[in-house]
């Protein structure tokens, strides 16, 4: 099949900076998914475009991105905590939940809580806290890897008596360059001068928590984890894996141009001998239940690549039931780049930006830089089987994060940057788009452009028919879009203050809350700031606290931050000069105001403070959660009730 079909960009009538003004729509590179015709189609594929991207060491693009991540009424009450219905008999106490993006997608993180239990993920160890009687009822060493993710230990997901375990190591291959002019002789291998590659190997574990914890299946694998999202017992996991060739630069010379292009030709030629198991992941799964181990792979038929494009990597979806257990993963696959994951119980997205093929030089230094893009793939996720992939797109610039996306009425809204690089000037715009399914593609329907020219995104929260975007360079503009006509997208308001929010979050009543950093005019950072926005209108700044010299977990890892809407407690861990290492900022938000109640802490190690990760609250007790152990606090009062120590 030929990439004919173009992206559209229809109706894009939304403002560009002040004037309203905008520059006439571009036609995008055009942008679907296209199945190959058998593994001979598939494997011939592969191999012309992996040959593309071969230069004189190997393939030239780097390691897979591991992500290390509605409604009107929202904006109004705030986002719902999880709690027993009236008069429940049996039910847990109220508790809060993984702050996740979207209610109906949880996210994998390293803590877990049903009200009656508390898993968490220490040391390499799985601990079950009972909150009832605050004691440590089971640890059970988690085998393999350790490692995924910004706090390092590994992530999970918690269905009923169920826990799916995800860690990763990357294993240093170390690839040999072959020895400079006059070094033939020399016995020691010469390392490559670019960064060693490395090749991931991911684990889920699944365990049972029924009683004593137990291992009930695994699945290992050396595609690069990515991400995942859960509805009910159905879990979506999302991998990313690199073609796995021998490579026979260590026979080749350097010296000069000559040198390279037999290299290079070398290696093109290892790749159209290699078979196709050098690109389908494969997958083993043991479902403990005594039997063999078996391994899968994606189905030739299950393969899919970009119209515009032939990938040499692989973008897998595995589906997996949690109250089945681990058994065939119902691998899809994309020939594809993948970065960032957006899910919403419905649609799964999955974004990435297309490869560059290899430049020899001198050609590199005088070629053209690639216009950033970044390609959207759509899948299907209603149901509990393999999700099916339903439309791709494209546009301009590149995704801060997944709340850089939103569902909302069919329409998906992407808020991007774009930066332009001009000799001796450096200079960037922000954009928000709609796009709008239309068979097999997404296309555009309307955009807003002309945000923070010359800055840079670094939040975005899209509410309802609404989003919010702040953007810095200096000051922190916080631009207020109405979305509610996609094709008229608008810009309603700004608001100009020092510093910036780098996580946005509802507190209910036409409010926004967010965590950052105060600034000076020249935008230096000068420490933690939490500002209290009222957006129903002209956005103005209600309230704000400082808290100088100090960081805060949320600015990089929205799991890190609490917010519990029946009281207003807000709980931000924060590290810093004065905070000897750690403490957890407990907030109040009330009316207008934001007011500060105090802190929790952990026992110190060596005069310094445990950092605390994580946060959340079984009915009136907030625990905080370190790698040195739980903590129960007070709610109300914060006076401490109980430290749980692991190991």
């Amino acid at each position: 099949m030929s990439a004919t079909t173009v992206l559209v960009l229809a109706g894009a009538t939304g403002c560009s900076g002040s004037s309203g003004s905008q520059d006439p729509p571009v036609p995008a590179p055009p942008m679907r998914l296209v199945a190959y015709d058998g593994c001979d189609a598939l494997l011939d594929g592969l191999r012309r475009a992996t040959a593309d991207k071969v230069g004189p060491y190997g393939l030239t693009d780097g390691p897979p991105m591991l992500a290390l991540p509605e409604g009107d009424t929202a904006l109004r009450k705030g986002p719902q905590s999880a709690e027993a219905p009236d008069g429940a008999q049996g039910s847990p106490p109220q508790h809060s939940t993984t702050n996740s993006h979207e209610a109906a997608a949880d996210e994998p993180d390293l803590v877990k809580t049903d009200g009656r239990r508390i898993v968490t993920l220490a040391g390499g160890e799985l601990h079950v806290i009972d909150p009832a009687t605050r004691k440590v009822a089971h640890t059970l060493d988690i085998p393999g890897p350790r490692g995924l993710g910004p706090d390092g230990e590994g992530q999970m997901l918690l269905s009923g008596d169920r826990v799916l375990v995800m860690t990763q190591r990357s294993m240093m291959i170390p690839f040999e360059r072959p020895p400079a002019p006059g070094m033939e002789g020399s016995s020691k291998p010469v390392l490559p001068d670019e960064p060693v590659r490395p090749t991931p190997t991911t684990r889920l574990t699944l365990v049972d928590i029924s009683g004593a914890p137990k291992v009930v299946g695994t699945m290992t694998t050396e595609a690069g984890y990515m991400d995942a999202r859960q509805s009910g017992s159905t879990v979506r996991v999302v991998m990313q894996s690199r073609p796995r060739i021998d490579f026979p630069t260590r026979d080749g010379r350097s010296d000069g141009g000559r040198g390279e292009d037999e290299a290079v030709e070398a290696n093109r030629a290892a790749v159209m001998k290699a078979p196709l198991d050098a690109w389908l992941p494969s997958f083993q799964v043991d479902g403990g239940n005594g039997g063999a181990a078996k391994k899968y792979r994606p189905p030739c038929d299950q393969v899919s690549r970009p119209a515009s494009y032939a990938g040499s990597s692989m973008l897998s979806v595995l589906t997996f039931d949690l109250a089945q257990g681990l058994g065939d993963p119902q691998a899809i696959a994309v020939t594809a780049e993948g970065s960032t994951v957006y899910g919403n119980g419905k649609s799964l997205y999955v974004t990435g930006t297309p490869p560059q093929p290899y430049i020899p030089m001198p050609r590199r230094s005088s070629a053209k830089p690639p216009e950033q893009r970044t390609d959207v793939y759509k899948f299907d996720v209603g149901g509990k089987g393999r999700p099916r992939y339903v439309a791709s797109g494209s546009v301009k610039g590149d995704l801060l994060n997944q709340y850089s996306m939103s569902e909302h009425d069919g329409n998906l809204r992407l808020a991007t940057t774009t930066s332009r690089f001009d000799p001796g000037n450096r200079s960037s715009q922000s954009s928000v788009y709609v796009l709008a399914q239309n068979g097999a593609r997404l296309d555009e329907v309307g955009r807003v452009d002309g945000l923070g020219k010359g800055e840079r995104i670094y939040s975005v929260r899209f509410i309802g028919p609404a989003a919010y975007v702040v953007t810095f360079r200096q000051v922190d503009p916080l631009y207020v879009l109405d979305l509610a006509d996609p094709r008229r997208p608008r810009r309603t308001g700004e608001l100009k203050i020092p510093g910036y929010s780098a996580y946005l979050h509802p507190v209910g009543d036409g409010r926004l809350l967010g965590v950052g950093q105060d600034a000076d005019e020249t935008g230096r950072r000068l420490g933690l700031q939490v500002s209290l926005f009222d957006v129903r209108s002209g956005p103005r700044r209600l309230d704000a606290y400082r808290l100088p010299e100090a960081n805060a977990a949320a600015e990089f890892e929205p799991h890190a931050f609490l917010y519990w809407p029946a009281t207003g407690l807000t709980v931000i861990p924060a590290t810093g000069a004065r905070s000897g290492g750690g403490e957890a900022l407990v907030l109040k938000v009330e009316g207008d105001e934001v007011r500060r109640m105090g802190t929790v802490t952990h026992p110190k190690d060596d005069g310094y403070g445990r950092s605390i990760q994580r946060s959340l609250i079984v009915g009136d007790t907030l625990w905080t959660i370190s790698d040195a152990g739980a903590r129960a606090t007070d709610a109300a009062t914060l006076k401490a009730s109980g430290w749980l120590p692991f190991g």
